[in-house]
């Protein structure tokens, strides 16, 4: 038991690092001055001292940061990030989300690779299904869902849980011809869910195919997660689906007992899910200096640090407090799994 915990902890710390590292290494090829590069927050537990940074681990796996000259005080060192362009900076704070969606193309990639990819073509259809009474046929492959494009298996079982039991046009390849079929799904007693009685044909990819797939999956799972934010945003979402560190290390325990397949998939979904998290227009948040930057670069013109800094301040300090929140919900509220 002990070890996969370890490896759940191991694989969010890969996520963190692998973050930090993408702000850390584009500060470095804009000759930003990093004073210091930790995992973790909090107390310190641990640090090495390079050439001109301090490599920390800290008492709290909660995240981490890239800490540069300049970031929180104006300096005179050309070296500072305060004393950098609008467009080094934003290349710097985009760096770490962007290098958490490369993290999850590989590791999407590695899993495909590994246990093989599962394709949009159909294996089998179940007898007496409203597939099959439709005339759907093994070998087909599904193009479209209600005329939107399918590029995964993952899309065709979202949008036929999400159509629910109205009626559902489906476009296929078959050989040469593209035919539409118009069914009604059923609801699986089993499951829960609805569904139209196919089963997919799963591939052994090259190693093209596995990227090619990892990228796929990549765009599969960002559009899902903006759709959870609307939902979020909406006011429609439960308590029940929100986890914090505690849920995170009992799902990824749960996967790592599954198989280390398993606990890489996971972790590429979380690596999308920290992606999008830092992109948001919040203060103290990756999105909240992307959007500054922005504004900087379009209307060439800089906003008073002052400001920005107060902002920011109020923006960790809700930030914080949002935490805390999550937690005492992961123990007084456990998701039970």
């Amino acid at each position: 038991m002990q070890v996969y915990i370890l490896l759940a902890i191991l694989a969010f710390s890969i996520l963190i690092i692998g973050h930090e590292f993408g702000h850390f290494i584009v500060a470095k090829l804009n000759n930003v001055k990093v004073e210091e590069f930790s995992l973790g927050m909090g107390p310190k537990i641990f640090g090495i001292k390079g050439k001109e940074t301090e490599y920390l681990i800290k008492a709290l796996p909660i995240g981490g940061y890239v800490k540069m000259l300049g970031e929180e005080d104006k300096s005179d060192d050309p070296r500072a990030f305060s004393n950098k362009s609008s467009l080094r900076k934003l290349s710097i704070v985009s760096a770490g989300p962007i290098m958490n969606i490369l993290i999850a193309i590989l590791l999407f990639g590695i899993t495909g690779y590994a246990r093989g990819v599962v394709t949009t073509e159909i294996k089998s259809v179940l007898n007496d299904s409203p597939a099959q009474k439709a005339g759907i046929m093994a070998d087909d492959k599904i193009l479209t869902i209600n005329n939107k494009k399918i590029n995964t298996w993952d899309e065709i079982s979202t949008e036929i849980i999400n159509n629910g039991s109205k009626e559902l046009i489906v476009e296929v390849q078959r050989g040469k011809d593209i035919i539409s079929f118009n069914m009604v799904p059923v609801l699986n007693e089993e499951t829960k869910n609805y569904m139209i009685g196919i089963e997919p044909k799963t591939k052994k990819p090259s190693l093209g195919q596995s990227i090619s797939y990892g990228f796929n999956e990549t765009v599969t799972m960002t559009k899902e997660t903006f759709k959870f934010f609307g939902t979020l945003f909406q006011g429609k979402a439960k308590a029940s689906d929100f986890g914090g560190p505690i849920t995170i290390i009992k799902v990824s325990t749960s996967a790592a007992k599954a198989g280390i397949t398993s606990l890489l998939f996971l972790t590429a979904y979380l690596s999308i899910q920290l992606a999008i998290f830092n992109v948001l227009p919040f203060p103290a948040l990756d999105g909240g200096w992307i959007f500054l930057f922005l504004f900087e670069i379009i209307t060439r013109k800089k906003v008073d640090d002052k400001k920005v800094a107060v902002v920011n301040y109020i923006g960790f300090i809700f930030l914080m407090l949002l935490m805390v929140l999550v937690l005492l919900k992961d123990i007084f509220y456990p998701i039970n799994f």
